[in-house]
């Protein structure tokens, strides 16, 4: 199973408690259901509302498959003007 970077931006890091963490996973849907596993309501709610990017890139099929070394944003709504 690929290892990969995890880094939490805004509401994802304050309820993830983290700004960056290492996991394995096989593909984005791998990666929210492993996260959601020790998930608290918030963090669950958080991940729920969330888009991904993988290396950079917006992320649009969550089952393709992850890479050694990828890393993984996760980007809950911002709000803003």
């Amino acid at each position: 199973m690929p290892e990969i970077s995890v880094r939490f931006f805004a509401a994802a890091r304050e309820a993830f408690g983290t700004r960056k963490s290492r996991l394995q996973a096989g593909s984005v849907d791998e990666l929210v259901a492993l996260l959601a596993e020790g998930a608290d309501q918030q963090a669950a709610t958080v991940l729920s509302r969330s888009s991904f990017l993988i290396n950079s890139v917006a992320a649009t099929d969550y089952a393709a498959a992850l890479s050694d070394g990828d890393t993984v944003d996760v980007l809950p709504p911002f709000a803003g003007g």
